[in-house]
């Protein structure tokens, strides 16, 4: 782009928009490349600093379970983790609202962590799992429907390890969806922005040309 841009600077030539667009920018990114990146650095420690108090990781957490495809993957694999673990404590004999805790400190999530923290102290006061892990509007209704059956039939341990097996398939499918889609979108993007580069540093030899030869 810098040659392009002394060639058409001696030339004197009225550029089309989008040459004068890309001469611009390419322009600008050169001479202020160190600054960029220092700024960048800069915003990446800031925000690591940030990020480290509670009520920063709960707005994380929270932008993270809106996100287009990847929030709702995001739940369903923090659902698999704490069912997983959920499900081996009981099986190992510890108490409900004990294993319940130690489930949730198992995340890694602020938010799903004080969810559940509510579903505790729920559970303390006689209520179900199901109808507690309900009230946190977090969890997956087939998952809440699921942990009813397993409550009423007697088997929960088994019917939360089959929970646990159901959503890791799902995030797997999921996952390998969403990234078969990637891969494409990048080549496309990168498709597109080869194109506008090449047709906006030679678009002025082309124009010229007919110039000349009118």
């Amino acid at each position: 782009v810098p040659n392009f841009a002394q060639l058409y600077g001696s030339m004197s030539a009225q550029l089309p928009a989008m040459t004068q667009i890309l001469i611009a920018v390419g322009t600008t990114a050169r001479s202020y490349i160190l600054v960029g990146v220092a700024a960048l650095a800069g915003l990446g420690v800031a925000f690591r600093l940030w990020a480290r108090g509670e009520s920063a990781q709960l707005k994380i957490d929270a932008v993270k379970l809106r996100l287009p495809a990847f929030g709702e993957i995001w739940v369903k694999y923090q659902v698999a983790q704490f069912s997983r673990v959920l499900s081996t404590l009981l099986i190992g004999g510890i108490p409900l609202v004990q294993a319940l805790e130690t489930a949730a400190e198992s995340l890694g999530t602020p938010l799903l962590k004080k969810a559940l923290e509510k579903s505790k102290r729920m559970v303390k006061e006689g209520q179900t799992l199901s109808s507690s892990l309900e009230a946190t509007r977090v969890f997956p209704g087939l998952a809440i429907d699921m942990i009813e059956v397993g409550e009423s039939t007697g088997a929960l341990p088994a019917m939360l390890g089959s929970v646990a097996e159901f959503y890791e398939d799902d995030v797997a499918t999921r996952m390998q969806a969403v990234l078969a889609l990637i891969e494409p979108a990048i080549m496309i993007f990168m498709g597109i922005f080869v194109a506008f580069v090449l047709i906006a540093l030679y678009l002025p030899i082309f124009s010229l040309a007919d110039t000349l030869q009118g």
